[in-house]
């Protein structure tokens, strides 16, 4: 596997639910994704200080692999921080208790935005998908005839009220790196929003930094 753009690396994360996968191919699975990770940073986000592989102070390598899957199965970075377990992930990958701050800034240095990248993608290929499925059972029931009706009035309110319960049974969802328009107003006016870099590449600088002082 070549890492070209970032649907390569989707295709590698993906592959990341299936444990027994991992367990058969780790060795393999440990080195393309320490390549993901390196084409992610330096050909996405243009940053060339993270050296790959990495090592902590006593020079022994920590897997970016052992550390994403490890935050993951402890229900993400969000949850990890809230509820202070970055000790435990530590202790998890086979490095000390005390080594859990390390662990936390290797993981905002190489894997954060990657990591947000990736279900930002997936959600917004999702919303896709569902654009495309909900245009063509429309495209269908007005092709279907026994759809018709014979009352303009009568199918503009029944439209009226489809939209309502549309909104009514999914409540508005955020997410971080849009603004506070829900999936339903973006479906609705057809905004397509972009990730941003700058930001991104902001973050990681910032994170580079607090491991300098």
């Amino acid at each position: 596997m070549k890492f070209k753009e970032f649907l390569d690396s989707k295709a590698l994360l993906d592959m990341m639910d299936d444990g027994e996968y991992i367990g058969k191919y780790k060795f393999i699975l440990q080195t393309k994704f320490e390549e993901m990770v390196e084409w992610f940073i330096t050909k996405k986000l243009g940053v060339t200080t993270r050296p790959i592989p990495t090592y902590a102070s006593n020079n022994r390598k920590v897997s970016l692999l052992d550390l994403y899957l490890e935050i993951e199965k402890e229900g993400g970075h969000r949850n990890v921080t809230e509820n202070n377990l970055w000790p435990k992930v530590a202790k998890d990958i086979d490095f000390e208790y005390s080594d859990g701050e390390l662990m936390r800034l290797m993981y905002a240095m190489y894997l954060d935005v990657l990591v947000y990248y990736y279900k930002f993608k997936t959600i917004q290929s999702n919303v896709y998908d569902k654009e495309v499925t909900d245009e063509k059972e429309v495209l269908g029931s007005k092709m279907d005839p026994r759809s018709s009706r014979s009352e303009g009035d009568d199918a503009e309110q029944d439209g009226g009220d489809d939209e309502s319960q549309e909104v009514a049974e999914n409540p508005t969802e955020h997410y971080a790196l849009f603004t506070d328009n829900g999936w339903n107003e973006i479906k609705r006016r057809q905004i397509r929003r972009t990730f941003d870099f700058n930001r991104a590449r902001a973050a990681m600088n910032e994170a580079n930094e607090s491991v300098l002082k």
